[in-house]
C-alpha cells in the first residue's frame, strides 16, 4: 500500500502534517477527511523516502534517522497492543499514527504492508537492517515460530530500554566533566594567547635574568599564540589518523585490545560488554532459540573484537560438546566471577536466569563505577586547573618581587 506525506488544515484552520498509508490519492485524502482536517496537499512516498515531485530535493532524511530510542518506544507499544489482543496488522497500522518521527512512519507503513502481502513479521523487519538488528530479527522470528511473539516484544522492549537506561547514565555522568574540560581548554588557550602576552611585555626592558617559570611561560605563550592553529590541525589530523587506523582489521583489534589493558576504563568495557552478552543470550535461550544460533547472533554486539573473537572461539568448543563457561574461562579476558555463575547455571539447568543475573550484576557495577569515577574526576579536574593558573600567577609575580627587591 503506497505511503503519503500530507499537509491538512485542522477544524482550528492551523496547519498540521504527517504520514499516511493508503490505496491512492483520493483514499489518502478521504482519510485525512475522516480525522477532521482538510486535506491541501498530498504526495506520494517513493521507496527512498521523499515524496514523489521531481523538482523537490529532500533533506528530511538528514534528520528523519530512527534512534534506538525510537525503536524500544515503539516496541513497547507494539508488545502492549498485541498483548492487549489486538491483530499485528492493527496494532501497526495504531502505531502508524502515532510515531513522530516521518521516517520511521512511513518504514512502520511498509512494514504493515508487507505482513499484509504475506510476508512474515521477522521477514518484514529484514528489509531495513539499518534500524533493526539481526538479534531483534531472530527474536522475533522465534516469537513468531513459537507463537508467542507479545511475549518476545515485551522481552526485547525490556532489553532495548535496559540498554538505554545504562547509555543515559554514561552520558549524563560524562557531561559535566566534558564540559568542564572544554570551559577549562578555552579558558586556557585564552590567558595564553591574549592575557599573559600582554603582561608580560613589561619584562622585555629588564636588564636581568628571568625566573625559569617565567621565561618558560613567555615561550609556552609564544607558542600557543603563533601556532595555535598548527596544534588545532594537529589534534584534528590524530583524530582522522587514529578513525581511518580503526577501520582496519589489525588496527581495530590492537586498539580494542589496548582499552582493554587500561588501568581503569578496561575493567568497564569487560563488565559493559559482559552485562549486554548475557542479557542478550539469555533472551535468545529463553525465547527457543539453540545454542549455537544464539552464539552466533551475540557475538558481535560486545562493541569489541577482542571480545568477539572469545565468544567466537567459545561457540567452536560448545559446538564441539564442551560447556560454555568452560569455553569462555580459556581465556583471562572473561570476568571469572561470570564464568562460574555460567557453569553453576549449566550445572543446575537454569542457565537463562542465572546469564539474567550477571547481566544485573555487572550493569549495576558498571553504574556504580561510572558514578565513583565522575565523583573523583571532578575535584582532581579542579585541582589540576588551579596548579596551571597557580603556575601562570606565580611566573608573572615573580620577576615582579625580584624588581621590588633591587628597587629596595
Amino acid at each position: 500500500m503506497p505511503v503519503y506525506d500530507y499537509q491538512a488544515l485542522d477544524a482550528k484552520g492551523k496547519t498540521v502534517s504527517g504520514v499516511i498509508d493508503a490505496d491512492g490519492v483520493q483514499a489518502a485524502r478521504q482519510k485525512i477527511r475522516s480525522i477532521g482536517s482538510f486535506p491541501v496537499n498530498v504526495k506520494e512516498v517513493m521507496e527512498g523516502g521523499s515524496a514523489k515531485d521531481p523538482r523537490s530535493v529532500s533533506v528530511q532524511s538528514l534528520f528523519n534517522r530512527v534512534t534506538p530510542a525510537q525503536v524500544s518506544l515503539w516496541t513497547r507499544q507494539l508488545a502492549t497492543l498485541t498483548g492487549a489482543g489486538f491483530p499485528l496488522v492493527n496494532a501497526l497500522t495504531t502505531l502508524i499514527s502515532q510515531t513522530k518521527t516521518q521516517g520511521f512512519t512511513k518504514i512502520v507503513a511498509r512494514i504493515k504492508d508487507s505482513i499484509v502481502e504475506g510476508n512474515s513479521f521477522a521477514s518484514a523487519l529484514t528489509l531495513y537492517p539499518s534500524v533493526f538488528t539481526p538479534i531483534y530479527i531472530n527474536m522475533v522470528r522465534a516469537g513468531e515460530t513459537s507463537g508467542t511473539l507479545e511475549i518476545v516484544l515485551q522481552r526485547l522492549a525490556d532489553i532495548m530500554e535496559k540498554q538505554q537506561e545504562l547509555k543515559s547514565r554514561i552520558q549524563t555522568a560524562m557531561a559535566y566533566p566534558i564540559l568542564m574540560t572544554a570551559i577549562g581548554t578555552l579558558v586556557l588557550f585564552f590567558l595564553m594567547t591574549f592575557v599573559v602576552p600582554n603582561i608580560t611585555t613589561i619584562f622585555e626592558d629588564m636588564n636581568q635574568a628571568l625566573p625559569t617559570p617565567t621565561r618558560f611561560l613567555i615561550t609556552a605563550s609564544d607558542l600557543f599564540k603563533g601556532y595555535w592553529w598548527l596544534m588545532v590541525l594537529l589534534f584534528v589530523a590524530a583524530l582522522v589518523a587514529l578513525k581511518s587506523f580503526r577501520k582496519t582489521e589489525r588496527g581495530l583489534a590492537a586498539t580494542d585490545r589496548f582499552i582493554l589493558s587500561m588501568p581503569i576504563v578496561g575493567p568497564l568495557v569487560k563488565k559493559i560488554a559482559v552485562a549486554r552478552f548475557t542479557r542478550t543470550l539469555a533472551s535468545l535461550l529463553e525465547n527457543g532459540v539453540t545454542m549455537l544460533p544464539a552464539m552466533e547472533i551475540v557475538r558481535n554486539i560486545t562493541g569489541n573484537v577482542v571480545i568477539t573473537g572469545l565468544i567466537e572461539n567459545a561457540s567452536i568448543e560448545v559446538e564441539r560438546g564442551q560447556g560454555l563457561g568452560l569455553s569462555l574461562a580459556a581465556d583471562a579476558v572473561f570476568p571469572d566471577l561470570a564464568v562460574q555463575m555460567i557453569q553453576v547455571g549449566e550445572q543446575t539447568g537454569e542457565l537463562e536466569s542465572m546469564l539474567y543475573k550477571i547481566a544485573d550484576v555487572y550493569e549495576n557495577e558498571v553504574q556504580s563505577s561510572i558514578m565513583s569515577m565522575m565523583a573523583m574526576l571532578e575535584p582532581v579536574m579542579i585541582l589540576v586547573m588551579a596548579v596551571v593558573v597557580l603556575f601562570i600567577v606565580l611566573s608573572i609575580c615573580l620577576p615582579i618581587f625580584e624588581m621590588n627587591q633591587l628597587v629596595g
